[in-house]
């Protein structure tokens, strides 16, 4: 029997908000006109013309990864699709792997390393801080594992582990492979791949690289990729073998039919950021992201993590007592069209700084929504004060966040 056609199907312009939506929270966030362009092109994925941005795109990826030989693969999937490429492909069945946890993102390296069936050891970093190198070298004297799992940025609670470069030279001084989650941390702080000797870096299109969601890259060592030419086992994953997507990113050959339209928009996203160079990111996340800290403390509210341990991609704040933070998220969106981050877990609301988002009017539009909606809630901010603080910030500064 013929099913019947789906009646009264609302077309997108009248579900889609008359006005944009302002995306301040932990990703997606906003992207820039030329990689919105570029994600309506649909070219041959196997033509000429994909094979030379294929190789634009790995240029550009390791000059932002920061690594002269690393082999660059696109997925086309989110971050956890390229995180699960690098565990899969990394990660033996029966190995030993220490998947070090400071919230949501890192327990999810830990559940697939289990799920490739490895003997996984849990070092759960609590209370909101970062990993100590002595208590990550100790777990590593006594565990001795293959393989090491880390982010750099944890977006779940807004924790960073500052001290990477460190627990990277340790995990290199005993052998081991090192993973590291760079999904909303890539381009907006340093990570540099070959200088502090990881294996792996992830990330996603669309937190720190300002693209859209659903096309991610990863990029891999030259004694990680030689470690995955010489495993004689087969995976169980196919579309996530990175013998098979070396075919089409490296050999100008088939494996699947590529995301074209997102490589086409990575490409911009890459190449605005060559553009502008990373120093001059780096330096525009970390003034915005401190001018608008110092707006929120200036107005009464208080900070989730200490600043020695504080992500400055994602802001974590504590939500004041008698607030409901759903009630205030759907305020700042309904009222003010401006839409920040719940959690996974703390009590707090999250305000992304990664690419677009850090830009002057954006932090200012923010503020005003977040203090004007808790005090329409019941809180006794000075919201006057908040936005004096985070213009005097940027003021100092000399920087206007364009």
């Amino acid at each position: 029997m013929e099913l019947p056609i789906p009646q009264n199907i609302i077309p997108l312009d009248s579900i889609l908000p008359d006005e944009p939506l302002l995306m301040m929270g932990a990703g997606p966030v906003p992207i820039p006109a030329r990689v919105a362009a570029a994600n309506g092109i649909v070219i041959n994925h196997l033509g000429d013309t994909m094979s030379q941005i294929i190789e634009q795109v790995k240029v550009m990826s390791r000059y932002v990864f920061q690594t002269q030989n690393g082999y660059i693969l696109g997925v086309a999937g989110p971050g956890s699709a390229a995180m699960e490429m690098a565990i899969a492909n990394i990660v033996l069945p029966g190995s030993k792997v220490l998947n070090i946890c400071n919230g949501f993102f890192s327990s999810r390296l830990w559940e697939m390393s289990n799920r490739i069936g490895a003997d996984t050891i849990k070092l759960q970093i609590d209370n909101a801080n970062a990993a100590s190198p002595a208590l990550v070298e100790e777990y590593i004297i006594t565990h001795k594992p293959d393989v090491v799992t880390i982010v750099q940025g944890e977006t779940s609670n807004t924790v960073c582990n500052q001290q990477l470069p460190e627990i990277a030279k340790i995990a290199k001084h005993y052998g081991c492979l090192l993973i590291v989650d760079a999904v909303c941390t890539l381009s907006t702080m340093p990570l540099k791949m070959d200088e502090w000797g990881v294996d792996a870096v992830i990330t996603g299109g669309q937190k720190g690289l300002s693209c859209i969601p659903g096309i991610s890259l990863v990029g891999f060592s030259e004694q990680a990729w030689e470690h995955i030419q010489n495993r004689q086992d087969k995976l169980k994953h196919w579309c996530l073998d990175a013998k098979l997507a070396d075919q089409f990113w490296n050999k100008n050959s088939y494996h699947y039919t590529a995301p074209v339209s997102g490589i086409l928009a990575i490409h911009e996203a890459l190449r605005l950021i060559c553009i502008e160079t990373l120093p001059l990111r780096f330096e525009r996340h970390k003034r915005c992201s401190e001018a608008l800290q110092a707006g929120i403390e200036a107005m009464g509210l208080t900070l989730h993590v200490e600043s020695n341990s504080r992500l400055n991609s994602v802001v974590g704040i504590n939500v004041p007592d008698g607030i409901e933070s759903k009630q205030l998220l759907s305020q700042m969106s309904s009222r003010y069209r401006v839409e920040i981050s719940g959690s996974f877990g703390p009590n707090i609301v999250r305000i992304g700084q990664m690419g677009e988002q850090c830009r002057a009017h954006n932090l200012f539009r923010t503020v005003h929504a977040l203090g004007s909606c808790l005090n329409a809630l019941g809180a006794k901010l000075n919201l006057p004060e908040g936005v004096a603080s985070l213009e005097d910030t940027l003021g100092r500064a000399n920087f206007n966040g364009e």
